[in-house]
């Protein structure tokens, strides 16, 4: 290790359940916000000025939350139950109220993706009601754009990132199986572009750098895995880091491409250069498993934290590396 590491900067409690994910939401003109949903059904709003929970969202009937996220032009938030519905929240003006809602038939734990098209509108991507299936949808109109199901038996689907290429037709979505393979879809020619078999098991997670057009996924092996697109838009395998405990629930790239945070079923959060990936923390604090993490977007890189939510029911946020890797 190049520095020692360090202490959670603090803690949040009292989400009455598992932490399966969380997003931040950070603007000049309010208190930054993170935002988590639990496995007992509750969607909690952290004040991280006050530190405490500002509200606690009930849209999903008890039932386990698996996925929270915000719309950039919009004071909107989504939110993705067990319960084979995912709410549209107008969190505006201190108000907390389901505005819409879509039936998803997926009754598994691949989370969704979104993708601001215009101030207007955007696109969802979704697990389907067949095992294999992601769905995309435009919203609010509820229109479905296709339906993406891939020729081979890949099993499950797994994890998805629907993201906008800075030059030619777009949106491409980039999915993770349970065979272990990782397929790049064009969304509008509904076809696979590129697929690898990035690992022997399967794919538990993923995040993707548009910027650098380069990856990295992680299962419940003991590594991940790295991988990038080419002028072709096909996907090559790069190197691995091995690590020293099996399992990984979630990766994430914080927003200047310096740093890649785990989220390991070790309790352990790992932190990496993302250049190199070369090893940098180690963050221990949960008493079990670690099933998300998350940086912030502030644009003050002395205020830029990293989140990870347990199993344990806690919340650990801290401020690392901020002025450079």
């Amino acid at each position: 290790m190049s520095r020692p590491a360090p202490s959670p900067s603090y803690t949040l409690r009292g989400a009455g359940g598992a932490l399966n994910t969380l997003h931040f939401r950070c603007r000049a003109e309010d208190p930054p916000l993170l935002f988590s949903g639990s496995g007992k059904g509750g969607v909690h709003i952290w004040n991280l000025n006050s530190r405490r929970a500002e509200k606690v969202l009930d849209g999903h009937g008890g039932t386990s939350v698996i996925w929270v996220s915000t719309l950039q032009t919009a004071e909107n938030l989504i939110s993705q139950g067990r319960d084979m519905r995912l709410c549209v929240w107008d969190v505006s003006g201190g108000r907390s109220q389901v505005v819409d809602s879509l039936w998803t038939g997926s009754v598994g734990f691949c989370q969704g993706s979104v993708l601001q098209s215009s101030s207007a509108s955007f696109l969802l991507a979704l697990p389907g009601e067949q095992t294999e299936e992601i769905r995309i949808v435009e919203l609010p109109s509820k229109n479905p754009v296709c339906t993406l199901v891939p020729d081979a038996k890949l099993g499950m689907v797994m994890c998805i990132n629907l993201w906008q290429p800075g030059s030619g037709p777009g949106p491409l979505l980039l999915a993770g199986y349970e065979d272990g393979s990782l397929l790049l879809w064009d969304v509008t020619q509904r076809s696979v572009l590129s697929r690898v078999k990035a690992h022997p098991e399967p794919v538990m997670c993923l995040t993707f750098d548009p910027s650098r057009l380069r990856g990295v996924s992680g299962s419940s092996e003991k590594r991940l895995c790295s991988w990038m697109l080419d002028g072709q838009d096909s996907l090559q395998l790069q190197d691995h880091v091995t690590l020293v405990n099996p399992g990984v629930s979630q990766l994430c790239v914080r927003g200047d491409g310096k740093l890649l945070a785990s989220a390991g079923w070790d309790h352990r959060v790992r932190v990496f250069g993302w250049k190199k990936l070369r090893p940098l923390a180690v963050l221990q604090y949960h008493s079990d498993m670690v099933q998300s993490v998350a940086f912030s977007d502030h644009q003050d890189p002395r205020q830029r934290l990293l989140a990870a939510g347990s199993k344990d029911q806690r919340i650990s946020l801290w401020s690392i590396y901020n002025e450079g890797v």
